[in-house]
């Protein structure tokens, strides 16, 4: 008798076990959304990752965050699980604003709505874009060479990922300042956003252009490859990044960058899961949401 009430209490626990088991995997499934980001090889998308995480763990969400790779078709194989793992939400950070588009359309069939950050998408239904106005960030770095080194100055631009917003659109804020200024463009070339490249990249140019004056990165890693090759060099040019990251804002207080268009990559990936709760609870979000930028000199 004694064991069977054993066995009846055991049975009863394991069942009872398994029903709190299955409770919390479904609450957790119900409470997921997730961030899909270009890659982890770049400070300013893991401060992005950083500023998302630690806002969902305080709203209760559980946040799956996958890597790209810098890759469309890994973005892409990305959306495709977590439309299998159904989260109620997606942000994403496009690795290309024209290749992501059938991510979203696939996220959209789906029924889950699409946030995206930092960079836009070309094309399926987004319900809220998180960004830097990035035409103004490019036109106030190419006005502050304008103020440093007058009008007519000769300068070098390195230019992010081929068909991403964010080097479409600072390269037009950019071009806007050049030719308000009459800039001297001696080269517009990509350096993919990465450090390396950068270098490269630049030490090319600067055997091309030995007279460039200055240097617009459209990043703070292509900068900070440029100011490695000019370092190299023995050459004096002034060299501005975009971001703000910590190494780009170390490179302006050691003097080794004249400045750098600050985002706020953390509030970004911030605002993007506020938004993405607040349209989950049935709040109305608006559809694109700028973040602030400013201008570091020192």
């Amino acid at each position: 008798m004694k064991v069977a009430n054993l066995f009846t209490r055991t049975k009863a626990a394991v069942l009872l076990s398994s029903a709190l088991l299955g409770a919390s995997i479904n609450a957790a499934h119900a409470d997921s959304m997730a961030l899909v980001l270009s890659t982890l090889n770049n400070p300013f998308f893991v401060t992005m990752k950083e500023g998302a995480e630690s806002t969902a763990k305080a709203l209760g969400y559980d946040l799956v965050v996958l890597d790209s790779q810098n890759d469309p078709g890994k973005e892409l194989a990305n959306v495709e699980d977590l439309t299998v793992r159904k989260v109620k939400a997606i942000l994403i950070n496009p690795t290309d604003s024209e290749a992501v588009v059938n991510a979203v359309r696939m996220a959209n069939n789906a029924n889950i709505p699409v946030l995206t950050l930092d960079r836009g998408a070309a094309g399926g239904k987004v319900v809220s874009h998180i960004a830097s106005d990035n035409v103004a960030g490019g036109k106030l770095a190419g006005d502050f060479i304008a103020e440093k080194l007058g009008n007519g100055a000769r300068v070098i631009q390195l230019e992010g990922i081929a068909g991403t917003s964010a080097a479409r659109d600072r390269g037009e804020g950019f071009n806007q300042a050049a030719k308000a200024h009459n800039f001297a463009v001696l080269a517009s070339q990509p350096a993919d956003f990465d450090r390396t490249k950068g270098l490269n990249v630049m030490e090319n140019l600067l055997n091309a252009h030995p007279d460039v004056q200055a240097v617009f990165a459209q990043n703070d890693e292509m900068a900070l490859g440029a100011v490695r090759a000019i370092q190299a060099s023995g050459k004096k040019i002034m060299v501005v990044g975009f971001d703000g990251t910590d190494d780009g804002k170390v490179a302006v207080q050691r003097g080794l960058m004249a400045a750098t268009v600050a985002q706020q990559p953390e509030k970004i990936g911030e605002i993007g899961v506020i938004t993405a709760d607040k349209l989950l609870k049935g709040g109305d979000v608006e559809a694109n949401i700028p973040v602030e930028l400013k201008l570091i000199t020192e």
